[in-house]
This record gives structure tokens, C-alpha cells and sequence, in this order.
């Protein structure tokens, strides 16, 4: 793996799954103030939006320049109403995103808008549609909809219809029908679920965590006294077996307790107002910081006496309840250790779904309750076990450095949110080069905490670990010049926020050039590629090109509004190994779904899907996408060949860059055995 444990932790995981089939839009209610209404009324229009769990629908009030797509009304002409004012959207949520480089407004779980219309004439039929973008962090993915609605105020029930990715048809000639064969493919297409793999890692890290709190002064001199205890007061070995395991599961089940409650208590609901809102996450840097201090000996995170001293006397009653209270007893005992560590993993797991708090409490006692269980079924292994001592205050005080750089994440998100511009990216790799620094050179012996003792010497693990750490520190060092730093992405603030940028500031990016054989590209004057890549924005003219030049076509399905595909752009097609493989292996075609620019009446037609007639690029970009792959999420990206064949499954949004290569290879290698058995049936 290219990033180390200390990476890992800085983790914040979320759910992948590839969503190959078609997203039925959001329900849209419409209603109106008044059931009936005459010239020179004015009225409000009340329209609500069921959004889908884990979806979110970007607002109307935010810049519009800054990147998603905007919910938008729009109304059919009509000399009996008018719009009377902008829609407005009721109590959004507001975050910062860092590849925007700036503030949107949102809604999850029900999007509220209102419009003011004015009466102009008798009996109005209200007709329009709505036009907006949902996204989501789970999937990685977002789809633009346009939704019709009709309020009949003649008296009649007032109704709204939502048909995905339409236009009204209101001319009076209709456009010609089209139906698009579906790619064709030799292969049963694959949908990868990866969300179980993102909860599993999360797991095996919170696993790691209950490791690194049994080396705690708190909890590792505990494991003896335990052991002794199960061993002495067990009348046969077999019945020391059965305690101990019983004891073990006890510490799980305590701690999964505590993560089902915080999940049933917030739920994924909550974990929007968590990641967004200036105050927990103010709250969370003072807490992170307060474990450090912690750590670092300043003060211990105490439970009350008296609560500790009676769940203790029950330990002592025997039975199964003697040893369940016996095992909560190690926890609460444990606690000034074991609670910034525990309270990390579930801060963490707050910004996830809901289960992601049962998972990691899971993970983390499990690695928490094994020792306890083991030893306690093998006695004799406790003469192995290191003694106590003061290499058990020094992982205290590393974790404490780690807990301090954890910290600066909650403060820069509200930094951000607020245009503080008191952490800047630069401003904050300095902090972080300065807490790592300082953790070398304590794990070299050359700073010593008020209640440690000087070493004379240092071991050879400190050693090692002091090397890995001021390895850390020089990769962050370019950083302050400009450097992407790349393996951090998602954890440093943007590079819009860095002040200088002496890396490349300059240097041209190379470029991809089209053969000659091929045609200019359209709307190559109001679209572009990243990464000085050079290809089509119109399908038919890539895949004239692609079979001109015998190469297969790379199909981006992407947005203007679509920040994963941003980022996937930012973090995998920057990739050399990627690049390289666009440039010189494939033909590229970016087909923009929410692109407005309306074409030729000419090039107009119905499509045989919804019945719609697609006007816009982005329309038929869009019908196109459904019609050949029965999907509509973006980022989504497919490889073709000269017959319209399908080289591989379909990739969605994923930051896994050896996945994507292996995936651009799985579609050359597949173009090159076409071809060949197209020559051998030719000979």
C-alpha cells in the first residue's frame, strides 16, 4: 500500500457501490396558496422533493460561476401568470466544499422551495419544470433531472408530475422519434459492490486503534491482574476457558453498546450537520486537543469515583453477571486512555452512515477483548509479555501528537466555511511540519514531557519510528511550495487557499493532438478536457475518429455540476499512468449531461425512452447515456470499441488508481483480441 498507518487513521471512508441502472427521479409535490385565483392575485407556489437516503440536491441561492448546478424554475409561456420574484429556497444547509473552492447551499431528505407568481388573466393553468442536480458521498455520483409540474387553479386538484432528464415538448411539429441500440457486449456486465469493503477497512483500522489502546498504561498492566484472577478463582480449566471467553465477548458487547446508541441516538442524518456546521466541529478540534493534552500528561479523563467503585463491587457477586460487570469494570478503568481513542473512531465514523459507529466500536473492542481471552485461556504466555514501563507513556504521547494533527481538520473546516483565512494550506502543512518534527525528535529522546524520566539512551524502535515520522515531515516539506501532495488529498485545505506556488506554477501541460485524418471537434470553443488532453465532445465524431485511427473510445459521462468527476480528474486522470494511457491509447469523449447550449432545430428529436424531445446537448447526452447503458449517474466511464462493443464493465467513481489502469489495459487488451479475430476471419 502507498500510504503508511498514519495515513490510514487520517481516513475518513465512504461507500462506492456502482449504480449501473437508471435513478428514477425525486417525487416533486406542487401546491399553490389558493385553490382558485383571479387577475391581480398574487400567489405562492409550495414545491417539496423527496430526496433519496444518502442523496443530496444542490440549492438556488449559491454563486452560480462555482460549479454544481443550481435548482432552477421555469415556467411555459402563458399570458394568464407570471413569476413574480426568484425561487427561494426554505432553510438549506450550507457547507464548504474544498474542490469547488467555495460555499453551497443543499438540501437532504426533503428539498423546500417557494415562488411568488402573479395573476394576470382568468382560470390559470400553471405549468413548468424543475431543473436541479442530486449528488451523493456514498456513491460518488450525481444526476441532473428536470421534473414537470401542472397546478390547475380552475379549481380542480392541483397535481405535479417528475419525469428524469426531460424537456416539455411545446411545439406544435414533433421532432422525429429516435431509439438508440444498447451497446452491445460479449461479457455479463459486472456491478461492484464496494460498500462492504469501505466498512470492512474501517473495521480493520478501528481493529488497529483497540490494538494500540491495550499499549496504554492504563489497560496493558490490567492484562496480568486479570488473567491471574480468571485462573485462580476457576475451579477447572475448561471453566476458565468459558469465563474468559465470556469475559471477552462482555468487553465487545459494551463497546458495539455504545456504538449501536450513537447511531440510534445521531443516525447518518445527523452526520450532514456534523460535517458542515461550524459548531461540532469547533467542538471536535477542542476535543482533540483536550485528548492530546491528555495524552501528554497534562490532566487524566477521569469517571467518577463512586460510579467506577460500584460497577466494581458487582464484579464481585460471580456468575455471569459478576464477570460481565467484571469486564465494565475494565472499561471504565481504562477510560483516561482508552476514551480519546474510542471517541476518535466514533467522531470519525459520525461523518459515515449510521452503521459506521456499531462497526467501528466492533472492530476496536474485538482487537481490545482478544489478549484478555487469550491469555487468559493460555497462562502460561503472560511470561512472554514485556513488563510494564516507561515505553508505555511514550505511546501515550505519540498518539497525543496524532490527536493534535487530527485537531486541525475541524478547525480548518470552519476556517474555510467562514473565510477566516487564519489556516491556509500553507499555514496549515507548517503546523503539521512543526507537531511531526516535534514528535521526531521526541521519539529521539530530545524532549521530554514533566512526568517522564530522561532516557540515557535510545532503542531501536524508537529509533525506526523517529525515521519513519521525519520521512512524513519531508514529504510534506515540497508541499509548502506547491506540491499537490496528492496521498493527502481530502485532508489538506485546498490549493486555491495556498498563497504561493513555486512547483510548476508555469509549466505548460503537455498536450494530446487529434491525427489529421480526424474532424475539428464541436464545442470545442466552450468545452474542454483536463490535463491538456484533446478530444470530442459528440459522440459520432469520436467514434469516426476512433475507427480512423484503430483505437478504442474512452466515454466520459460527466458535468459541469459534478464534483466527483472533478475529483476523479484531479486525483486518478492526473496519474501518469493514466495520462499516458488517454493520450496515446484511446480516443476521448467528454459527453456533459447538464450541458444548456440548445442545438439546430434540425438536430432535435423525440426520445423513444420518455417520450421527450431533447433540444440541448446535455439532453441527448443524457438519453444517449440511458438508452446505450440504462444508467444516468455521474462520473461514468466506459470503453467501446469500433462496433460499439463494450470492452469492459463500466466505472464509476472510485480514487483507486491502479484500478482505473488496470481497468484502461482490460479495454486495450480486449480491442486488440477483436481486432485480431476479425482479421483471422478476414484471412
Amino acid at each position: 500500500m502507498r500510504r503508511t498507518y498514519l495515513l490510514l487513521l487520517l481516513c475518513l471512508f465512504s461507500l462506492h457501490p456502482l449504480a449501473a441502472q437508471v435513478m428514477e427521479a425525486p417525487e416533486w409535490q406542487v401546491s399553490a396558496d389558493k385553490t382558485e385565483a383571479v387577475a391581480g392575485d398574487e400567489l405562492i407556489l409550495t414545491l417539496t422533493a423527496n430526496i433519496p437516503e444518502d442523496w443530496y440536491m444542490y440549492s438556488s441561492d449559491f454563486d452560480p460561476d462555482l460549479g454544481p448546478m443550481l435548482t432552477e424554475i421555469s415556467f411555459e409561456g402563458s399570458d394568464k401568470y407570471e413569476p413574480s420574484g426568484q425561487l427561494e429556497p426554505v432553510d438549506p444547509k450550507e457547507k464548504y466544499d474544498d474542490l469547488w473552492g467555495g460555499e453551497y447551499t443543499y438540501f437532504t431528505k426533503k428539498a423546500h422551495f417557494k415562488q411568488k407568481l402573479k395573476i394576470t388573466g382568468e382560470d390559470p393553468v400553471i405549468k413548468g419544470s424543475m431543473s436541479y442536480q442530486i449528488c451523493s458521498d456514498v456513491t460518488g455520483q450525481c444526476i441532473p433531472y428536470e421534473s414537470d409540474f401542472t397546478v390547475d387553479l380552475s379549481g380542480e386538484k392541483a397535481e405535479a408530475g417528475a419525469v428524469a432528464d426531460n424537456n416539455s415538448n411545446s411545439s406544435s411539429s414533433e421532432p422525429p422519434v429516435k431509439e438508440l441500440e444498447p451497446f452491445t457486449n460479449s461479457f455479463e456486465p459486472v456491478e461492484e459492490e464496494k460498500g462492504w469493503t469501505a466498512l470492512l477497512t474501517f473495521f480493520l483500522i478501528s481493529f488497529g486503534a483497540g490494538l494500540a489502546a491495550l499499549l496504554t498504561p492504563c489497560v496493558f498492566p490490567m492484562i496480568p491482574m486479570t488473567v491471574t484472577f480468571f485462573t485462580k478463582s476457576s475451579r477447572s480449566r475448561s471453566r476458565g476457558i468459558m469465563n474468559a471467553i465470556i469475559y471477552g465477548l462482555s468487553i465487545i458487547g459494551i463497546y458495539t453498546l455504545i456504538g449501536t446508541v450513537f447511531a440510534l441516538i445521531f443516525g447518518a442524518g445527523f452526520a450532514n450537520f456534523l460535517s458542515t456546521h461550524w459548531l461540532p466541529n469547533l467542538l471536535f478540534f477542542a476535543i482533540f486537543v483536550l485528548f492530546a493534552l491528555s495524552f501528554f500528561g497534562l490532566f487524566e479523563i477521569r469517571l467518577p469515583n463512586n460510579f467506577v467503585n460500584n460497577i466494581d463491587s458487582q464484579a464481585n457477586k460471580g456468575g455471569l453477571a459478576g464477570i460481565f460487570f467484571m469486564a465494565f469494570t475494565l472499561v471504565l478503568v481504562g477510560f483516561s486512555c482508552t476514551g480519546p481513542i474510542a471517541g476518535t473512531i466514533l467522531l470519525g465514523a459520525a461523518s459515515g452512515q449510521a452503521i459506521k459507529p456499531l462497526i467501528g466500536m466492533l472492530g476496536f473492542s474485538t482487537a481490545f477483548a482478544i489478549p484478555f481471552t487469550l491469555f487468559a485461556i493460555f497462562p502460561g504466555w503472560l511470561s512472554s509479555l514485556p513488563k510494564s514501563g516507561g515505553w508505555l507513556n511514550t505511546v501515550k504521547v505519540v498518539l497525543g501528537f496524532l490527536e493534535l494533527a487530527l485537531a486541525l481538520k475541524f478547525l480548518s473546516m470552519v476556517d474555510q466555511v467562514y473565510h477566516w483565512n487564519l489556516l491556509d494550506r500553507e499555514i496549515y502543512l507548517a503546523l503539521w511540519i512543526v507537531i511531526f518534527t516535534l514528535l521526531g525528535f521526541y521519539l529521539l529522546g530530545k524532549i521530554v514531557f514533566p512526568h517522564e524520566q530522561k532516557a540515557e539512551s535510545t532503542s531501536i524502535s524508537r529509533l525506526l519510528m523517529a525515521v519513519l515520522v521525519f520521512s512524513f515531515v519531508v514529504y510534506l516539506i515540497p508541499g509548502l511550495f506547491g506540491a499537490p501532495l496528492k496521498a493527502l488529498a481530502g485532508y489538506l485545505p485546498p490549493m486555491s487557499t495556498h498563497d504561493f506556488q513555486l512547483l510548476g506554477s508555469d509549466a505548460p501541460a503537455e498536450e494530446t493532438k487529434l491525427a489529421e485524418g480526424c474532424e475539428k471537434p464541436k464545442y470545442d470553443d466552450m468545452l474542454e478536457l483536463p490535463h491538456g488532453l484533446k478530444g470530442y465532445f459528440d459522440y459520432e465524431q469520436a467514434l469516426a475518429c476512433a475507427k480512423k485511427e484503430n483505437k478504442p473510445l474512452f466515454i466520459d459521462f460527466t458535468g459541469h455540476g459534478c464534483v466527483n468527476c472533478r475529483e476523479m480528474e484531479a486525483a486518478v486522470w492526473s496519474d501518469p499512468a493514466v495520462l499516458k494511457r488517454l493520450r496515446e491509447d484511446y480516443i476521448v469523449v467528454a459527453m456533459y449531461v447538464d450541458e444548456k447550449t440548445e442545438l439546430p432545430r434540425e438536430e432535435w428529436y423525440t426520445s423513444v425512452y420518455d417520450g421527450k424531445v431533447k433540444k440541448s446537448i446535455g439532453k441527448q447526452n443524457m438519453d444517449f447515456m440511458i438508452q446505450k447503458l440504462n444508467a444516468n449517474a455521474q462520473p461514468y466511464y466506459t470503453l467501446v470499441g469500433a462496433n460499439e462493443e463494450l470492452l469492459s464493465p463500466p466505472r464509476a467513481y472510485d480514487l483507486d488508481v491502479q484500478g482505473f489502469v488496470d481497468f484502461l489495459d482490460t479495454g486495450i487488451e480486449r480491442y486488440e483480441e477483436n481486432n485480431e479475430v476479425k482479421n483471422n476471419l478476414i484471412l
